[in-house]
């Protein structure tokens, strides 16, 4: 086909990439005197109407969305039968090239993910979800900018039909688990798409391999996300907790939109950068949302279209890329298993200091306790002898959402202390003791058990032995 002159304007000059549905070739538009990128749709989809009305909406859909990270659309049209689209060319290598060479510096890595990150939520705000983010859509200009691309498969959020519920689409290694099971997908199913994209730019891996799309698709569905730091310890601990958070396995889990992902990566870049302030000590959690009972996602059945990884995997063999799951093997091999304990990030907010307490005890310190920094900590007053005659002194905690905790570690320095974990649905009291009271003379770990009850805020309640003295805690880490 080099050579060959699309509607007697645009001369196919190279092959530059080859997918599932389409062919892009580098051209000559001769009418504008510029270099271009064609998309022509294999020809064996051309007499199938659904991969048609396919190709046709990606056109319509990029055509709406003019952002400085997105690639823009140019032409649509159709030869000897042949269905094209023309792209602005963008010179250089794609984010799947760049991670080949290696891990990025984690400052590199959240200025690429902020800006397809961009790109993406201005897509969302226009109803527009992409469904197959991953590096090899995303290509880099000879300036560094990035630019999405390969909207072919973006679901309208209110279109039914070719891309519907039961049907698999995306590409495994970074495919959401609802989008595996052949669920709906909103714009959560690209935040957890993105999040394995940052993943893959911290480590210079992807989170999950296999064999093949199946086996890699049963990880992303059934086992927690892995962390960044177990391969780089250098990375910051609130990057990791971030992507973590976005490739939560329940999409209710993860950020809320892409503009607080965005927000949550602009945060951790200005820490990065020594630009952080008092807002910027820990990840910005969700809003409190409705309880759900845990009981009842344990006993959901997932819809027919999980088991299409079966089929799935034949024919990617035979060159398809869709297929629905019928097979009741394959839904139990894909059903959802208990999520093992997994990292989660407590945000120090404040002291309780009920009467005959004064009410505070260093509130503004709170965040040094849960700021990722062993040198800075939450300290209480400095009692001298005999001056702590109240029953205790705690450090509120506010969880992202409530949950029930299965430890909690402290790190504590100044004087040992006697401490208990306890649980609220309020920060201002109604805390109830969730742990054994054990001894802080460094790093103790407590055990929790909720008795099944889920809470949003949780306190290390303290006392000091012999009435006098300063406690310090320096970091609390929980787990579920």
């Amino acid at each position: 086909m080099v050579g060959e002159l699309i509607v007697g304007r645009y001369e196919l000059e190279e092959l530059v990439g080859s997918g599932g549905m389409s062919n892009v070739f580098r051209a000559h538009d001769r009418l504008l005197e510029r270099t271009v990128a064609l998309k022509i749709l294999h020809e064996q989809y051309t007499r199938d109407e659904d991969y048609v009305e396919r190709f046709r909406r990606e056109a319509r859909a990029v055509a709406q969305l003019t952002h400085p990270n997105i690639v823009t659309v140019i032409d649509r049209g159709e030869q000897d039968g042949r269905q094209f689209i023309v792209f602005e060319y963008v010179e250089g290598q794609n984010l799947k090239e760049l991670s080949a060479q290696g891990p990025l510096d984690p400052r590199e890595a959240i200025r690429l993910a902020l800006q397809v990150a961009h790109a993406l939520s201005f897509a969302h705000a226009r109803g527009l979800v992409h469904r197959d983010v991953k590096p090899q859509n995303v290509l880099l200009n000879d300036d560094g900018q990035a630019k999405v691309t390969d909207f072919g498969i973006a679901r309208s959020l209110d279109v039914h039909g070719v891309t519907q519920t039961g049907t698999v689409l995306g590409t495994s290694d970074y495919i959401a688990p609802e989008q595996a099971r052949g669920q709906k997908v909103d714009p959560k199913t690209d935040i957890y798409s993105l999040g394995a994209v940052l993943y893959e730019l911290l480590t210079g891996q992807v989170p999950f391999s296999g064999d093949n799309f199946v086996a890699v698709a049963m990880r992303h569905v059934s086992e927690p996300p892995p962390s960044v730091l177990e391969h780089r310890p250098d990375c910051p601990l609130r990057l990791d907790l971030a992507v973590q958070r976005a490739m939560a396995k329940d999409p209710a889990d993860r950020f809320e939109s892409m503009d607080e992902l965005c927000a949550e990566l602009e945060a951790c870049l200005a820490e990065l950068d020594g630009r952080d302030g008092e807002g910027a000590t820990m990840i910005v959690p969700p809003p409190p949302r409705p309880r759900r009972a845990r009981p009842q996602r344990e006993r959901r059945r997932f819809p027919v279209g999980i088991v299409l990884i079966v089929l799935l995997a034949a024919l990617l063999v035979a060159g398809g890329a869709y297929l629905l799951l019928t097979n009741d093997s394959a839904k139990k091999a894909l059903h959802v298993s208990s999520a093992p304990s997994k990292p989660v990030a407590l945000e120090g907010i404040g002291a309780y200091d009920p009467p005959p307490g004064d009410n505070s005890e260093h509130d503004g310190d709170a965040g040094k306790a849960t700021d990722g920094n062993s040198s800075t900590a939450w300290t209480t007053e400095s009692y001298h002898p005999g001056g702590f005659t109240k029953p205790g002194v705690g450090l509120v905690l506010r969880a992202p959402r409530p949950l029930a905790l299965g430890k909690v570690t402290v790190e504590g320095t100044g004087t040992p202390f006697n401490a208990v974990i306890e649980g609220s649905d309020s920060p201002n009291g109604g805390f109830v003791q969730v742990s054994d009271r054990a001894d802080v003379t460094g790093t103790t770990t407590f055990s929790i058990d909720t008795d099944g009850k889920t809470y949003r805020y949780y306190m290390v309640w303290l006392r000091l032995p012999g009435h006098e003295g300063q406690a310090a805690i320096s970091e609390v880490r929980a787990k579920t």
